[in-house]
């Protein structure tokens, strides 16, 4: 299923090592809304698609996660340098990468294992691709902080190519909903009167819940 090659998806460098920032992102790389969580929740919600488009669509996102996986990893390894002391680093998890050799590790900025409970599989479409347009938004909204976060330019244009790659996986998602909004649990449940009302409990009154109608607060576009 997988080839590799060695170059990498986009080029990541940086202007010089940082192992505070490189704490930093490792949220990206085994944190709740990194990219290894991405690719294995994609990979996992494929196997039981049977439209041949969005399942070929989930696995093709898979793989681009782990490349932009392997270009996480090598910028922290890079902003690691090459020796490291724990004591000259005022904050950030760093002990972790002093114990794997400066090496990226599957954790978090916090210095906590990743862990499959990340991942989300439902079995239902629908669900998966709502749960992946939230992933996809959660990602980038990470990566908007990284970037805040650090004036190294080379380090800056990685994080802007995978914040950009992550508007993009959004909506590819969001356009395979929409094909398939009607089926599944969408079309299954929902289709009741009490799925369309609104019960305004912000400023509950004795009719609240009394079947009169209530509109929903308006969004203008």
């Amino acid at each position: 299923m997988f080839h590799h090659e060695k170059q990498l998806f986009h080029p990541v460098g940086v202007e010089r090592p940082n192992p505070q920032y490189a704490a930093l992102l490792q949220e990206q790389l085994g944190g709740g809304n990194g990219e290894l969580k991405a690719a294995m929740q994609y990979l996992s919600q494929s196997f039981r698609i049977r439209d041949g488009r969005i399942k070929d669509l989930f696995l093709d996102i898979a793989a681009e996660e782990l490349s932009h996986m392997e270009m996480v990893a090598q910028t922290i390894s890079l902003l690691n340098g090459d020796h490291l002391e724990a004591r000259k680093v005022e904050a950030g998890e760093i002990e972790t990468h002093v114990l794997l050799g400066l090496n990226p590790g599957l954790i978090n900025a916090s210095g906590y294992s990743w862990t499959a409970d990340y991942v989300t599989v439902t079995g239902d479409l629908c669900a998966d691709l709502l749960s992946n347009i939230a992933s996809e938004q959660r990602a980038k909204v990470v990566y908007e902080y990284l970037y805040r976060q650090i004036e190294d330019k080379r380090v800056r244009e990685t994080i802007d190519f995978l914040l950009n790659r992550e508007e993009a996986h959004n909506q590819m998602f969001r356009d395979a909903f929409n094909e398939v909004q009607d089926s599944g649990s969408n079309r299954d449940f929902g289709t009741t009167g009490a799925a369309k009302a609104y019960f305004s409990l912000s400023n509950p009154g004795p009719n609240t819940f009394a079947g009169n109608e209530v509109k929903a607060p308006a969004f203008a576009k």
